[in-house]
């Protein structure tokens, strides 16, 4: 994604090696931009920003519990709970989601 190469000149780190071309940087999964001088022209992106979500649809649950699990023991375990609709897991793994 373009948004994850906008990092600062000076705060770059070196993805290639000296003479790398656009194409081979762009190739190996890195940033490339030959404006500023004697900084990297080839550089590691930002991380991308996830975030944990709870699906929406039902249907798409990973289970995470076992039947007749509270509430509470599921959000220990660290998952999403939703006592509907039936049929399907209440307690379930959360979807990690890209921003």
């Amino acid at each position: 994604a373009k948004c994850q190469c906008k990092v600062v000149p000076k705060q770059r780190t070196n993805c290639g090696y000296p003479g790398i071309s656009a194409a081979e940087c762009k190739r190996i999964g890195c940033c490339f931009n030959a404006s500023v001088p004697s900084v990297p022209w080839c550089y590691n992106p930002k991380q991308k920003k996830v975030k944990k979500v709870c699906p929406n649809d039902p249907y798409t649950r990973i289970n995470c519990g076992y039947p007749g699990i509270t509430a509470k023991d599921c959000t220990r375990r660290g998952c999403c709970f939703r006592a509907h609709p039936a049929g399907v897991p209440w307690c379930f793994y959360h979807r990690t989601v890209e921003e």
